[in-house]
């Protein structure tokens, strides 16, 4: 949603923004399964997308039925204010209802869903899609729709972009129900699913001009603004009443002393005050406080935390609040790197925890701000060449070995970019040779190459997690995702956001990297093997970073190991 409004607004569009939402009956039939339908909802207004957050939302926390999710009338009627519903596709409840010639029940479900949203937030749907069971229920639809009063509305059942992406398409239901395009467990009977112009809609409805007309008065009716770069951090309750703004001072101060001996000297003053000056102006006290207040509780409670990295390290007051144990002043590492008032963007802190803490941190944040205002956040995996050759193998019929064989003619990913199809068929490249030559490969990569880039799956962010001054429904949708098996052996499930890392910025939320780091729990590991042995336990950091023999070992590449210098790449350039 936040990146097509973005889109939109670039381009003078003006966005719609919607859900298809899976209707459950909780009145279960005779067999006990529950029965799932389609609806279409469209926010109207900016209490509509509130409304539309909820429900999503609960249709995941509240409504998940054998992984899926859905929601009842309830719900609907309870979150229908700024909501215009369209009674859906194929798969709606009227449709199938009207198919199964049960019309009396496809009139009361009618009835329902306009008691449900009002009358005039209600509009019969239509479609055009060469599909028989389809102009049955247009049929039935036009009868209800004079009967009760009620506008009908075209619109186009889109599962593609174009029409010459049907075969494209009919790939993908393949990899997603493991069949091949010679024996699909699921195909679409006509290629008319893609999205048509509106001169194909006006073709395909010229005996019904006003329910063309329905859809722009929906448009028209459509107005929300999903509003981005606000700051949505929390408030850090301080002790005795002090604002934020004094009490992260009154820290930083006390660090300060620590830090450089009191009195500290002067340059280092002159960099806390200009460093606290830029952190009040921007609005981050709080941030820092927050900050300062997770990693305070790690090292309180024996949790490995690292000494800083990326940008963060240039501040002095994340040096003086010890969420970093590097000194920028003896590194000569600028602020404005982490922080500069003329590029206002969120501040960005990746903390290191061990493998073994990093959930009791996560814990200890989720208590103190509210399981609701606290959730990890999604990550979608696409289609990369490698593994859309391996999957076209396989649905056209192939054996393992073709798709393999292709695949490794792939190159390897470079700075974490993954080649494309393009780059791998350019001239001189392996695999543009053997499409050229192998009328298999041939087939194979076409195939491929309508699969890549589509979204694959979504996890879970290996480091992110948002925390709200607010609950996060309010907001961002919310959904479960799988966590691997508990400690009982059950499936396991995190909350995570509907939306991804970028938009999760672009609307303000605060973002952490709670990044678990196994080097950290070997460290630990190490550290207790040595005070068992000598009955002293090593302070970390207290060993010299001038050490010869930790040189020399490093100048062999003998690096396994050691954090970021464990790639073949870089033990080579240590050599060098």
């Amino acid at each position: 949603a936040v990146e097509l409004q973005k889109a939109a607004k670039k381009h003078g569009i003006k966005p719609i923004i919607g859900l298809e939402a899976y209707y459950v009956d909780d009145r279960r039939s005779r067999d006990g399964k529950v029965e799932r339908n389609h609806l279409t909802l469209l926010a109207e207004s900016d209490e509509g997308l509130r409304n539309l957050v909820k429900l999503s939302s609960a249709g995941f926390l509240e409504g998940l039925h054998r992984g899926k999710p859905g929601v009842d009338l309830e719900l609907l009627t309870n979150h229908a204010p700024g909501v215009i519903c369209l009674t859906g596709c194929l798969a709606s409840r009227t449709s199938q209802r009207i198919v199964q010639g049960k019309a009396k029940q496809a009139r009361a479900h009618l009835d329902e869903l306009v008691q449900a949203f009002g009358p005039d937030s209600v509009y019969f749907e239509i479609q055009r899609n060469g599909l028989k069971e389809q102009e049955q229920v247009n049929e039935a639809m036009r009868g209800f729709a004079a009967e009760m009063g009620r506008p009908l509305v075209a619109t186009g059942d889109v599962h593609y972009l174009r029409r010459e992406d049907f075969h494209h398409h009919a790939a993908l239901l393949c990899v997603q129900t493991k069949s091949t395009l010679a024996q699909p467990k699921m195909s679409f009977e006509t290629n008319e699913f893609f999205l048509k112009s509106s001169e194909e809609m006006a073709t395909a409805f010229e005996d019904m001009p006003g329910a063309l007309a329905a859809s722009l008065e929906i448009a028209e009716r459509c107005n929300v603004e999903i509003e981005l770069g606000k700051q949505l951090i929390p408030r850090f309750d301080c002790p005795d009443g002090k604002t934020e703004k004094a009490y992260l001072r009154e820290l930083v101060e006390e660090g300060l002393r620590r830090r450089y001996g009191d009195p500290p000297p002067g340059e280092a003053v002159e960099r806390m005050e200009m460093e606290l000056g830029v952190i009040d102006d921007m609005g981050f006290n709080a941030y820092f406080l927050i900050v300062w207040d997770f990693v305070q509780y790690a090292k309180d409670n024996g949790i490995a935390v690292g000494p800083g990295r990326g940008s963060a390290a240039g501040s002095l007051v994340s040096y003086c609040l010890q969420i970093t144990d590097v000194d920028p002043l003896r590194y000569d590492l600028l602020f404005e790197r982490f922080l500069n008032a003329e590029r206002v963007s969120m501040p960005d802190i990746d903390i290191d925890f061990s493998v073994r803490g990093r959930e009791r941190v996560i814990r200890y944040v989720t208590e103190k701000y509210g399981a609701d205002r606290v959730a990890q956040i999604i990550t979608f995996g696409k289609m990369f060449p490698r593994a859309a050759t391996r999957d076209a193998a396989r649905v056209l019929g192939h054996d393992y070995g073709a798709g393999d064989r292709l695949a490794k003619l792939i190159p390897d990913p470079i700075m974490g970019r993954s080649p494309s199809f393009e780059d791998c068929l350019q001239p001189g490249a392996d695999l543009a040779a053997e499409y050229a030559r192998d009328p298999v490969a041939k087939q194979i990569v076409d195939v491929a190459r309508g699969l890549e880039g589509i979204a694959r799956n979504a996890s879970i962010h290996a480091a992110a997690v948002v925390i709200s001054d607010r609950p996060l429904t309010d907001i961002v949708p919310l959904q479960l995702a799988d966590a691997g098996t508990a400690e009982d052996g059950q499936k396991a499930y995190r909350t995570v956001t509907q939306y991804s890392m970028k938009p999760i910025e672009e609307i303000g939320l605060l973002k952490m990297d709670f990044l678990g780091l196994r080097n950290l729990d070997v460290i630990e590991d190490t550290l207790a093997i040595i005070e068992r042995s000598t009955g002293e336990r090593i302070d970390m950091t207290t060993l010299p970073l001038d050490d010869a023999k930790t040189y020399e070992m490093m100048a062999r590449g003998d690096s396994v190991g050691v954090f970021q210098f464990e790639s073949e790449g870089m033990r080579e350039a240590l050599k060098k």
